[in-house]
């Protein structure tokens, strides 16, 4: 897939994730999750999903576990929504935050437009 083509999937695919854990999970666990990211990886088979968690440890593992349970959901969800040949296998990794108070995701971002750092 060409770098276009998995930014813009990359992008709907982190809109459409946030908008189904947000506004249509039923689960608790999930109330504080927030979608940061996404990376997708060269075959668009597996999809990293960068989480922003809540800061208790106790409430960390819960909302991890709540994703993974609700991974095949999501991920049927994100193959009715986007129209893709496959939907990717998802991932989802804790959003840590980097010293100076940018989150990775931005830094990812910027490396891919090919800004150099502030």
């Amino acid at each position: 897939m060409d770098e276009l083509r998995t930014r813009r999937v990359s992008e709907t695919m982190r809109e459409e994730l946030s908008e189904l854990i947000r506004f249509e999970s039923s689960d608790p666990r999930l109330t504080d999750v927030e979608v940061t990211d996404v990376v997708l990886s060269s075959d668009a088979r597996r999809a990293d999903i960068l989480v922003r968690l809540p800061q208790d440890a106790a409430l960390r593992t819960q909302a991890l576990e709540g994703l993974e349970h609700a991974r095949v959901y999501l991920r049927h969800q994100l193959a009715q929504r986007i129209e893709l040949f496959r939907a990717p296998d998802l991932r989802f990794v804790p959003d840590s935050q980097v010293s100076g108070g940018q989150n990775l995701a931005k830094l990812r971002r910027r490396l891919r437009r090919g800004r150099p750092k502030d």
